[in-house]
């Protein structure tokens, strides 16, 4: 397994120009994985023991971190991040904190999930990082209020150790722990501010609330959906087909280069589980002069991806601009991936895959739910 790039230290004092230029930052191999923290699947940061200088809110925003070296106000430097205030000790004889003074966050996950990787990132934070962090996470069901969390009775595991991290840099992290997480609690020792958080992993989802709903989209990301490959991810990521709602801008959905050559650009996905499928959308909202031209959809049932033949359940068919296209399939098709092509090139925003589970897929799901202790 290759090691995890690390930072340690005070970034330079910005100087001028691109604010990115020196930028600490690596290519983590977790990153492959739906980001469980992100705001559009409905994550959010519900608590904070401190938030003087920038709020807490700013570490789910899914932009890069902005940086104004004038922008000013009446507590002091306005950072895009999560900021607080300096720590101090306990009197003039000993003015610093002790080695236990720390400031935390809540976090709740925008889906349940195993954890691969998280990312703490102290974009512009160059001299006010914190000078380690640790996260811990936890799985409780339901809406349960920070007063909740935080009680006695409540288990957090350890899943990244207290760690040094570097100023203005993407401190990564590789997590090991096999089991269904809800809820982080992001702590910066001593205190600090940091730009933004992101929690790499699988969704794992309540097979109860499937069961519950009956015919739901089976290849959503909140259901459990995941993106495993695409042939060109230039201009945007292929999960973002995927992501609740509707596309509100061009880069919110999956746009490829433009081809030069007699191919065609493809996503593969993994479904929630084995799926009767009876209809499907393909949205290609804000997608006007680089929408596909045409797409076709396949199904495939083999655990790993690579079992059985793939069965095409939309033929080719001309695409629309900005338009979202509904097809009711004339007979339900069984299968546990899926394959949208596009042709020649472009993008779709969204692709929406609606059916519910086979007995065998409810039962495999059922099974892993609660092998992860979800």
């Amino acid at each position: 397994m290759t090691a995890i790039p690390s930072f340690t230290g005070d970034a330079n004092p910005y100087g001028g120009g691109d604010p990115y230029a020196d930028y600490r930052t690596a290519d983590f191999p977790f990153t492959q994985y739906t980001d469980l923290a992100d705001r559009r699947l409905g994550a959010g940061v519900i608590a904070a023991n401190d938030e003087f200088f920038a709020q807490r809110e700013n570490l789910l925003v899914p932009e890069p971190a902005e940086f104004d070296p004038e922008h000013f106000g009446h507590k002091g430097k306005i950072m895009d991040g999560w900021e607080t205030r300096r720590r101090r000790g306990a009197s003039a004889d000993h003015p610093w904190p002790t080695a236990e003074d720390h400031d935390w966050a809540l976090v709740r996950l925008g889906a349940p999930g195993v954890i691969r990787g998280i990312i703490v990132d102290t974009a512009h934070f160059r001299g006010n990082y914190p000078q380690a962090v640790s996260v811990e996470g936890t799985c409780v069901p339901g809406s349960p209020s920070p007063e909740e969390l935080l009680g006695d009775d409540v288990k957090w595991t350890t899943l990244v150790p207290r760690t040094a991290v570097g100023g203005h840099a993407a401190n990564g992290f590789a997590v090991a722990a096999e089991q269904c997480f809800t809820h982080l609690r992001v702590n910066q020792h001593p205190d600090g501010g940091i730009a933004r958080l992101r929690v790499h992993g699988e969704v794992v989802p309540d097979p109860a609330w499937l069961e519950a709903l009956g015919t739901f989209d089976v290849v959503a990301l909140e259901n459990g959906g995941r993106a495993e490959d695409a042939s060109n991810l230039f201009y945007s990521p292929a999960s973002n087909t995927i992501q609740p709602g509707r596309s509100r801008k061009m880069d919110d959905g999956w746009e490829t280069r433009r081809r030069r050559d007699q191919g065609h650009d493809w996503i593969r996905y993994r479904l929630a589980a084995q799926a009767r499928i009876r209809a499907l959308e393909i949205d290609t909202a804000y997608l006007k002069g680089n929408s596909a031209g045409w797409a076709s959809v396949s199904v495939k049932d083999g655990e790993d991806g690579e079992d059985g033949e793939w069965q095409e359940i939309l033929p080719r068919t001309r695409l629309q601009p900005d338009t979202n296209h509904r097809f009711v399939l004339p007979e339900p098709a069984v299968g546990t991936h899926a394959r949208v092509d596009i042709f020649p090139d472009g993008g779709i925003s969204r692709l929406r895959l609606f059916g519910s589970l086979t007995p065998e897929g409810a039962s495999r799901l059922a099974a892993r739910h609660q092998e992860l202790g979800g």
